[in-house]
């Protein structure tokens, strides 16, 4: 393997450290546009130099170097900043000493998810901020045009710059709420494009990102817990990857990835530890069982039943509704799961397609006539058409409209 080239070294010092990096320039000024705007300058100067000149031993120390002087330049050409200059960039430089002992990106990851911030900006504004990733990829992975998202994000950073946001650990009595946000926001990132379909490579940044967040707090069990569930979910790509939808009660184990599931349960079991059960620790848990099956080859749903209860009082809403009144069925109560359905608003059960699904298994297993209708709803309302052939293949063709 030959020695990486510039562009390559510079890519990954992105990858790596592009979130520290801005939360090293950022915590002094505040002003995250203008330290995004310093560490651009700095990654095209180093693909500019390091090809003539050579990588430097310490990339990173060169990149901050070559921002904080272009934010001071920066400085400089606004008069009404100039007399914060020499402060602000001493301030970054302090910062930037102490960040050999303290990760400075877990403060920007807080004011990311800062109840200050629309709730609809947190996930994008983490992914731009920490991670690097340009408003246009953001957009498409969250389905909004790349100028609204675009808007969003400016508005997210102006709303930062305008309350002078501290670049900091939360106070202890905020802290829960604060990282239950932030751990809300990555999930929300990997399930944007969870299954890859959009081949954003999204839920592997996500996974980086609660990476990055366990090294930094590894004493919170929900960290380890939300890890563990994306990679208990991740494994399973090349298992249902494909033409042919593959549901999960049919995938090959054999394909999931063995290394990702190990240590899926090795932080559940590390999360257990604490005990503290949470919301991502319940939803991995869950997942722990459907792993088990292909061990054991038998489903245990009396665990899932105890467990989806246990997550509808944690985090309820209707995806675990439905889940919930799916084990039902499972366990051979399907009036039950058609009751549970009944008890969702009347919109969720018009138009939500796994409850349209389920309903119609359940309508099927009880013998009544009104199955072959709720299967055509079900297939109608499927936008994916590797699903839409499996339900197909399930209930028979739709009957006509």
């Amino acid at each position: 393997m030959g020695t990486p080239s510039a562009a390559e070294v510079a890519e990954r010092a992105a990858r790596l450290s592009y979130g520290r990096l801005l939360a090293i320039l950022a915590a002094g000024t505040r002003d995250l546009p203008l330290a995004e705007e310093a560490l651009a300058v700095a990654f095209a100067r180093a693909l500019e130099v390091w090809p003539r000149q050579g990588v430097p031993a310490n990339p990173e120390g060169w990149l901050l170097t070559v921002a904080r002087n272009g934010l001071s330049n920066l400085y400089r050409h606004d008069r009404t900043r100039a007399a914060a200059t020499e402060e602000l960039i001493l301030r970054a430089e302090e910062r930037a000493d102490r960040a050999v002992q303290a990760d400075e990106r877990l403060s920007l990851m807080f004011v990311c998810a800062h109840p200050a911030i629309d709730p609809a900006a947190r996930t994008p504004l983490m992914l731009q901020a920490v991670l690097g990733l340009d408003a246009a990829r953001i957009a498409t992975a969250f389905l909004v045009p790349a100028a609204t998202m675009g808007q969003r994000l400016v508005r997210a950073k102006a709303r930062i710059r305008e309350l002078r946001l501290r670049f900091a650990l939360p106070e202890a009595e905020d802290l829960p709420d604060r990282l239950a946000d932030m751990l809300e926001a990555i999930y929300g990132a990997f399930g944007a494009d969870w299954d890859g379909s959009q081949a954003l490579g999204l839920p592997e940044e996500a996974i980086h990102l609660a990476r990055v967040l366990l090294a930094l707090i590894p004493e919170e069990p929900e960290v380890k817990g939300l890890l563990a569930l994306m990679l208990y979910i991740h494994a399973r790509r090349a298992a249902r990857d494909g033409a042919v939808f593959v549901p999960l009660s049919e995938q090959d184990a054999t394909l999931w990835d063995r290394d990702q599931v190990i240590e899926a349960e090795e932080l559940l079991t590390l999360a257990s530890r604490a005990g503290r059960f949470g919301r991502f620790q319940c939803e991995a848990a869950i997942q722990s069982v459907h792993v088990q099956r292909a061990i054991t080859g038998k489903l245990n749903l009396e665990a899932l039943e105890t467990l989806h209860g246990l997550l509808t009082q944690f985090h309820p809403t209707v995806g675990g509704q439905v889940a919930h009144a799916a084990v039902r069925r499972l366990q051979g109560e399907p009036q039950e799961a058609l009751a549970m359905l009944d008890q969702l608003p009347d919109a969720v059960r018009i138009g939500y397609q796994p409850a349209l699904v389920l309903r119609a298994h359940c309508l099927r297993d009880l013998g009544r006539t009104e199955a072959p209708e709720a299967a055509r709803a079900a297939i109608l309302a499927t936008q994916d058409d590797r699903v839409a052939a499996y339900l197909v293949q399930e209930f028979g063709r739709p009957l006509r409209k």
